[in-house]
């Protein structure tokens, strides 16, 4: 018969130790994962920098006119906030003709990146099309905070301690998408069945008290 692992679980692991210093080893039941420890504290930091950052803005010399749909200025006028989140800032002359409502007043800075009308327009499209107005990111914005979550997360070739380890694992649950990185990579599989294999029971012993000195760390030698 079929198992469902689903996000509520990973608040459920048991950690057994690490793989060469790259990857978190933990069961559910009878069910052993392997999980990618940078992979995941990434995948944390992205939806955290994705919620929380508010971009930096500069100030435009004069206000710009945008070339808009009626549609697209409707989502502006709606969802001002979000942009403003993104980094463009706009005045609204409530008076003007339909499509001429909308000036441009601030745009993101970035040293990196020239972001302009492209943005704004795919940003409208997001949310026109249904995405969380609360936490939608144009591309180039959302790429931008994927590589900030990659530089600050753990690196593989990182030692963990037993309780390091079930805070990454356990707030995985916690998650809007803990299934893979901002960049594609898995962030678990599963390994085994342990009720299938003859693997020692001190392996899985299943304790309630820390077991900080006990942790078996799994090298590839």
């Amino acid at each position: 018969y079929g198992r469902v692992f689903r996000k509520d679980c990973f608040a459920q692991l048991r950690v057994v130790g690490q793989f060469n210093l790259g990857f978190i080893v933990a069961h559910y039941g009878k069910d052993v994962f392997i999980v990618d420890q940078h992979a995941t504290d990434e995948k944390y930091n992205y939806e955290r920098l994705k919620a929380t950052t508010v971009l930096q803005t500069q100030s435009l010399i004069a206000p710009l006119t945008l070339e808009l749909s009626a549609q697209e200025e409707d989502i502006i006028v709606d969802n001002l906030e979000a942009f403003e989140r993104n980094g463009f800032k706009f005045v609204v002359k409530e008076d003007a003709p339909p499509r001429q409502r909308v000036r441009l007043v601030a745009k993101p800075f970035s040293k990196a990146t020239e972001f302009g009308l492209h943005d704004i327009h795919e940003l409208a499209c997001l949310i026109s099309a249904g995405a969380d107005a609360r936490i939608c990111r144009p591309s180039r914005v959302d790429s931008m905070l994927a590589m900030r979550a990659c530089r600050s997360s753990i690196m593989i070739g990182t030692a963990l301690s037993q309780s390091r380890m079930t805070d990454v694992l356990h707030r995985m649950s916690g998650m809007d998408m803990p299934w893979s990185c901002p960049h594609g990579r898995p962030t678990m599989r599963h390994l085994f069945d342990r009720s299938r294999l003859p693997v020692p029971p001190a392996l899985f012993r299943d304790q309630d008290q820390d077991r900080e000195n006990e942790i078996i760390e799994i090298k590839n030698d």
